[in-house]
């Protein structure tokens, strides 16, 4: 599950001026998000830690792509908790039954969340790569 952008529509989050961009241009508000939620995760110091502790690769594994590697987010445990933190506070108690986790950074932070809230955790992976059936 790897992270990746085209490398020419990067998007600078936390930078500084509380705006979020697209190849260098103001980018509008999710219409589902209400203001207040926007200003609360502007405003989440968590959010400059997590964006720092996340390498990019240039033009890896390919020419064009910028690769979003979270194994330098990974090193440092409390920015890592951070990461699972904020998906935590924004799901419990919402009644979340189980989490499913896409390979391979689903399997890294989906069952954390998972045992936080509460919930079964559910790996997905492409088909006839787990043996059996779910329960």
């Amino acid at each position: 599950m790897g992270e990746e952008a085209n490398c020419d529509a990067v998007m600078e989050a936390g930078n500084g001026n509380g705006k979020a961009k697209e190849n260098g241009h103001a980018v509008a508000a999710m219409p589902d998000v209400k203001a207040d939620d926007a200003v609360v995760a502007l405003a989440d110091p968590r959010l400059q830690g997590i964006s720092d502790a996340i390498r990019v690769v240039p033009h890896f594994p390919k020419p064009g792509i910028m690769f979003n590697d979270i194994t330098t987010l990974l090193l440092r445990p409390g920015v890592f908790k951070d990461a699972v933190d904020m998906f935590v506070e924004r799901y419990r108690g919402t009644g979340i039954a189980a989490v499913a986790g896409i390979e391979a950074r689903g399997f890294i932070f989906g069952p954390a969340i998972a045992l936080a809230v509460g919930a079964k955790f559910i790996p997905l992976r492409k088909p006839k790569k787990l043996p059996g059936e779910l329960p």
